[in-house]
Order: C-alpha cells, then structure tokens, then sequence
C-alpha cells in the first residue's frame, strides 16, 4: 500500500479519477477518510503522515496568519476563486510545507484547543523565571 505522500502524487495529476472532480473540498474529506481507514486496518502512519496530520493544519493557519476551528481546505478556499484554484493552492503548499524548516514548527505555534493554551502559557511562564 502507498503512503500518503505517494496517494497525493497519483492523485495530482487527474484528480477527477480518483477523488470525483479537481476540488480541495473533495481532496480534504478523501484523506480523513483514507486517515480513518488506515486507522482501522491498523496501518501504521508512516513518519510524513504524523507530520502532515499533525503540522499541517497549524502550518496553513500560520501561514495565512488565521487562528480557527475550520479545517485547512476551507482557509485555502477562503483565498481562491474556486475549487480547482483551491486543489492548485494545496499542492503548492504541500511542496512547501514539505520543504519547510521543521525547527521553526515549535516557534509561534498556532494553538487550536484549551489544553495547548494552558502548556503555552506554563512553557512561557517557566521561561520568564530563568
């Protein structure tokens, strides 16, 4: 079975064969569904995988400067005319977020819940008494 990445790839070029039609709506709830599949076929998330599932919604939200609950392809869609335009975005963005400098993820991490608010706040305080 191909990883994520590979999926991705084979879907770029004739996205309507795989996914129904060239649209980053479409592609979004595709891979939840390919995410929830692996899962229950017990299918180990390959390295990449981890770090796109976990790094990429915060890395679109930081680099659209967005703080929200919505999922990536809508902060996407929220700067393209379209969802063709949108696919293109995601796959630009995908290319870069995996060139991107993985030492700068931890620096202003965007936080999405209350328990994230609450260790920021704590690593920030512990930072201040030394």
């Amino acid at each position: 079975m191909s990883g994520l990445y590979e999926v991705l790839q084979k879907i770029k070029p004739r996205p309507g064969m795989d996914i129904g039609r060239a649209s980053v709506s479409d592609l979004f709830h595709f891979l939840v569904g390919y995410e929830f599949a692996r899962g229950e076929l017990d299918i180990e998330p390959t390295e990449w995988e981890n770090d796109f599932h976990e790094n990429f919604q915060p890395w679109v939200q930081k680099k659209y400067h967005v703080s929200t609950s919505n999922s990536w392809a809508k902060i996407i869609m929220l700067h393209c005319g379209s969802e063709q335009e949108g696919l293109n975005a995601f796959y630009k963005l995908l290319d870069e977020f995996k060139n991107r400098d993985k030492s700068l993820d931890t620096k202003d991490k965007v936080v999405t819940n209350c328990e994230e608010v609450v260790e920021e706040i704590r690593k920030k305080e512990v930072n201040v008494h030394l």
